[in-house]
């Protein structure tokens, strides 16, 4: 074959089919190149459906490759996307007609070569990446955010060099160039780890599977959806993410999309398989990429791909959307805003005293210069340059703890508000339970048998028409390459019900031959709503279709078909009897008694069924439906086991103890919803769980009333409130459940939800959040789309359907109890940023604080010089902070109650206590007493001397020239910083313990290691030796060498810092219930 050369994007292959008639020696077909309607000159030698019929590619046909064929105007690259799709009528040609376009057969799909080629001309089935304005965002990093009060301090000093400078000081300058280094950092910072945080977030996504089921060399094969490509015959059943825009060939009566990604609106849109509007973007028989569907299955022809199609067309418009901001990043911001609020407060009333009194009666104190340069250094100091970084970098390294566990969260706010989930509402199958069925008990009305007594039933009427039942209404089937393998263990295409049924059904003899004898004329796929299938199925036999009406074949749950039934198939003589009030109590009986083992019991029916419409058109559809709601004969009954994961009671325990209440929401029976609940621990409970009509009867306190009246009901707040029973609510009382008895459901310890459609799903999501509760929904079918997206985490299964994990935030990669892990991570998140914002506090801004209130208000001369309160704030802290991020938990946070993301804050009462009155006030005072005691020992000025100086610290104070009093006081500000950098590494060591004693809890020993912690202070003290060490510091800003002894002496009074908060964690584990454990952090 030679390769064809496209001129253009939308460019198909070109192969001419070769065939020999019996009235022809040989003819010659060229299809046209692309679905426009017109426009492009195609060279014919024949008209397809005038002259001879359609040539499907088979093995008896020769294929080949024709060169390229310029495309027309509609392929136009500035081609706007309302003219593109205008022109576009693959919507409008008949299927067989689109089928030969592009060279494929509906039943056999494309030959893996022909597919290859055309992945190589056209391209992978991907959608363009967002592109990151990275230039833009650097601009936002370098100005916006903290760095605009960074930059109004570079302003500042530069004014305060020039022109308010008089003779302008190199200090200001270099101040200036100090805080422009910082910004320049933090601002390449941020947006290194922006792109480091997007190329981990890009890698858990691309974890995802999403893959595509088309018929290519004759075979159903699972591909990545990247590799589709144009002409691929594409399988969709409910459930898929739809891959690429395709034609739909077939469809299901109840096939229905979700067009929602396209239109914003949630109303379910029929599929067609015939067009029913002109426009390309309207009409129901396209599928577009990216849509759901979430009813009936289809089979399609792919026609656009990647970039080419609708979905890929908005892409191009979705660049600037703004990402917004997380819980966490709120609560930043109301930090931050604390922390302005209380910095603007201390500026002013320092400004404030200057003009009113300073500048009056000690002019020669403070000057202009000399008072902006303060207040701006304090400023700076007092914002938390650490903050970002370290909030940045606490979400990225969880976000890939999250990942080593399986646990894949799509975005970062996820990660925070799982650690405030204290509702878990989980579905059954496939999440509680293996989702690997099997059927473990047979019945008919009059008789029941367990699996292994099925052989003795086998040559009966009855058994039968139960296998034809199971074998004819059933929508799985074996993967070919299993075939060599037993039923029991072979590969099953469908849903995890009837994959069971069809295993069972092949196990025994005759299976085939009943599927080969029939002939599917319509159906209707299981779906959550309707609870059942249905098939009509016609004989093959040509006079049997002819003389005999079609056998119409139902499936599903018990309590849905009952009002259906009007007769039954005895087991005993195979007759058809009245289903009578007798009959009825044994089926429900029978049903009861398997659900309360945990089996999902299953009814199958048939009756005969005779058309007056023909097949394919609605008024037949509406007859399928109407004939199947009455005169339905019970055939059997199947009772399927679905086990529950071995690790699920744990996990569901271990949810519990970490204060998350767990509940099951299902479609399932109740008594097999409330089995299997008992079997996992969402019941505890001994007895009948209580019912919706109990609350009126009984009184948990009082033998008489309701369980709670509307005045205790306002009293309920708290875990102690609970109501401590289990409860199990079915989804037909939910539409006449009152508020005041939400009120009480949403109190209980258990629920179980059983039956529920997915509004009801909704509906009870929507309720719990309304009373305040950070719901999670866990689920892995297209039932559990909408609660997922409701709900404040939702969380799919990998194994899901595409619909699930699209809606979810957060996906399961292994077992279910990593969730477990997720919930333990998001409140480790919280945690570490807590004690991050612990450290910062003390010297950031607080020790620095104080220097320049004694200056301002008392007249000492300035402990620490500006620059030393910068290098603080974003150096030596910076650095001995980021350690604290790797800290693993101090105890078992599952112990703890869920954060109530309302009322408890990422920063409260406590912490600022902790920080400021108490470990803040130590470290003030131990390096101002440090500053005093050089300034004493080798300048021989007292203390009380050093206060109210003001203006007369300058030559002759004590006898020292002003360049010696210079030097004394460099010296002293350098002792003041090199203290406040060491006393910070006890509280370094105290703050990463709440309650923990350091012999409890070390960095040491495995269970809490952390050598971050060593680092960073080391790092911190390389630091402060090159500032006060290195001449061209010392000469630029003023600092100086301090002498040997102020490097030791502070270590002691480290230690000292961190015995002090030892006694205090001792006070506080020894009386939990003092005043000291009340206000503790």
């Amino acid at each position: 074959m030679s390769e064809s050369k496209s001129v253009s994007d939308f460019d198909l292959e070109k192969e001419q089919i070769h065939e020999t008639p019996s009235d022809q020696s040989h003819v010659e077909l060229a299809g046209p190149s692309v679905g426009f309607r017109e426009g492009i000159k195609v060279p014919r030698t024949q008209t397809t459906r005038s002259h001879i019929p359609i040539g499907f590619r088979t093995l008896s046909i020769q294929v080949y490759e024709s060169q390229g064929i310029e495309a027309g105007k509609g392929d136009k690259k500035d081609q706007s996307d309302a003219d593109f799709f205008g022109s576009l009528d693959y919507h409008t040609v008949d299927a067989n007609a689109l089928a030969q376009r592009f060279n494929v057969h509906p039943d056999s799909g494309l030959d893996g070569a022909a597919a290859t080629r055309r992945l190589e001309r056209n391209g992978k089935n991907v959608l363009t990446q967002k592109k990151n304005k990275y230039w833009l965002k650097l601009f936002n990093y370098t100005f916006g955010g903290f760095c605009s009060i960074l930059w109004i301090g570079v302003i500042v000093f530069f004014i305060s060099w020039k022109p308010l400078g008089n003779p302008p000081q190199a200090y200001n300058l270099a101040l200036a160039i100090v805080v422009l280094i910082v910004i320049f950092f933090q601002a390449l910072f941020n947006a290194f780890q922006d792109w480091s945080t997007q190329k981990v977030m890009n890698s858990i996504l691309h974890l995802l599977p999403e893959n595509a089921t088309v018929i290519r060399d004759g075979e159903h094969k699972t591909i990545s959806a990247s590799d589709l490509v144009v002409g691929d015959v594409c399988i969709l059943s409910t459930g898929n993410k739809v891959p690429a825009d395709m034609r739909i060939i077939k469809a299901s009566a109840d096939l229905k999309f979700d067009r929602a990604v396209l239109t914003g609106e949630s109303e379910e849109i029929p599929g067609t398989v015939e067009p029913t509007e002109t426009n390309f973007l309207e009409t129901r028989n396209i599928a577009f990429l990216g849509t759901h569907v979430c009813n009936g299955n289809a089979t399609g022809i792919v026609v656009l791909t990647g970039q080419r199609t609708v979905m890929g067309r908005i892409n191009k418009l979705t660049n600037d959307d703004k990402d917004k901001p997380t819980q966490l990043q709120k609560e930043i911001s109301r930090f931050v805003k604390i922390i302005i609020c209380l910095t603007v407060t201390v500026v002013l009333i320092m400004l404030i005293t200057w003009l009113a009194w300073l500048r009056r009666d000690h002019p020669a104190f403070l000057s202009t210069v000399g008072i902006l340069t303060n207040l701006m250094s304090l400023v700076v100091a007092f914002v938390p340059e650490g903050m970002p970084v370290a909030v940045a970098l606490t979400l990225s390294l969880v976000a890939r703890r999250m990942r080593d566990v399986k646990v894949l969260p799509k975005s970062l706010s996820t990660v925070e508000t799982l650690g405030c989930v204290n509702v878990i509402c989980s579905d059954k199958t496939g999440t509680l339970t293996e989702n690997k069925m099997s059927v473990n008990s047979i019945g008919f009305v009059d008789n029941e048998c367990v699996r292994s007594e099925v052989a003795s039933l086998e040559n009966t009427f009855a058994f039968g028409e139960l296998k034809k039942g199971m074998a004819l209404c059933n929508d799985a089937f074996f993967d070919p390459a299993s075939s060599a393998v037993l039923p029991s263990e072979r590969t099953v295409n469908g849903n995890a019900t009837d994959a069971a049924v069809l295993r069972l059904s092949a196990a025994l003899s005759g299976a085939d031959e009943i599927k080969a004898a029939y002939q599917r004329v319509y159906d209707i796929p299981f779906n959550s709503k309707n609870k059942f299938m249905l098939t009509v199925m016609r004989s093959n036999d040509q006079s049997t279709a002819a003389n005999f009406p079609d056998d119409m074949y139902v499936k599903g749950a018990p309590d849905v078909l009952l009002p259906r039934i009007s007769h039954f198939y005895s087991a005993f003589d195979g007759e058809v009897k009245v289903f009578d009030e007798t009959a009825r109590t044994q089926l429900v009986h029978m049903q009861e008694t398997w659900a309360r083992r945990g089996e999902r019991v299953i009814l199958l029916a048939k009756r005969s069924f005779s058309a007056s419409f023909k097949s394919g058109t609605a008024d037949y559809e509406q007859e399928v439906v109407s004939a199947s709601e009455s005169d339905l004969v019970v055939i059997g009954l199947l009772g399927i086991m679905d086990p529950p994961r071995s690790d699920i009671p744990h996990t569901v325990a271990e949810c519990r103890r970490s204060g998350s209440r767990f509940f099951m929401v299902t479609g399932d029976f109740s008594l097999t919803a409330a089995a299997i609940g008992k079997m996992v621990g969402i019941f505890t409970h001994n007895g009948e769980p209580d019912r919706i009509a109990d609350f009126e009867l009984k009184n948990r306190s009082h033998s008489d009333g309701p369980i709670y009246t509307e005045k205790q009901l306002k009293k309920l707040n708290g875990p102690k409130d609970f109501i401590e029973a289990s409860l199990l609510v079915e989804g037909k009382e939910i539409p006449a459940i009152t508020q005041p008895q939400w009120d009480i459901i949403c109190r209980y310890e258990e629920i179980v939800f059983a039956r529920t459609t997915p509004e009801q799903k909704l509906k009870i999501v929507n309720e719990l959040r309304d009373r305040g509760c950070v719901v999670a929904v866990t689920g892995d079918g297209v039932n559990d789309a909408p609660a997922l997206k409701a709900a404040d985490v939702g969380i799919a299964m990998v194994s899901g359907s595409d619909v699930a994990m699209e809606a979810a935030d957060l996906v399961l990669m292994g077992d279910f109890s990593s969730i477990v892990q997720g919930i333990r991570l998001g409140r480790l998140v919280f945690q570490n940023l807590q004690k991050v914002i612990s450290y910062l506090l003390p010297a950031g801004s607080w020790s620095e604080d104080w220097p320049v209130i004694l200056n301002v208000f008392m007249g000492v001369p300035l402990p620490l010089s500006s620059f030393l309160m910068i290098i603080i704030c974003c150096f030596t802290d910076l650095v001995c902070c980021l350690t604290l991020i790797f800290e693993k938990e101090e105890f078992d946070l599952l112990s703890l109650p869920p954060r109530n993301p309302r009322s408890d804050h990422l920063i409260n009462k406590a912490i600022y206590g902790q920080s400021y009155l108490f470990i803040g006030m130590m470290e003030t005072l131990t390096a101002h007493s440090m500053f005093f005691l050089y300034m004493w020992k080798h300048a021989r000025i007292p203390v009380k001397d050093m206060f109210f100086a003001f203006e007369k610290f300058k030559e002759g104070f004590h006898g020292y020239t002003d360049a010696e009093l210079n030097q004394f006081l460099a010296t002293g500000q350098c002792v003041y910083f090199v203290t406040l950098v060491i006393v910070q590494w006890g509280n370094l060591l105290s703050v990463r313990n709440k309650r923990l004693s350091i012999l409890q809890a070390d960095p040491i020993r495995k269970e809490r290691r952390n050598f971050y912690l060593v680092l960073g202070p080391l790092a911190a003290l390389v630091i402060a030796i090159f500032v006060t060490e290195v001449k061209g510091i010392q000469n630029l800003f003023g600092t100086a060498s301090i002498p040997i002894e102020f490097w030791f002496i502070p270590i002691p009074l480290a230690i000292g810092i961190l015995v002090m908060d030892e006694i205090r964690k001792l006070l506080v584990r020894t009386f939990p219930n003092s005043i000291v454990a009340k206000i503790a952090w």
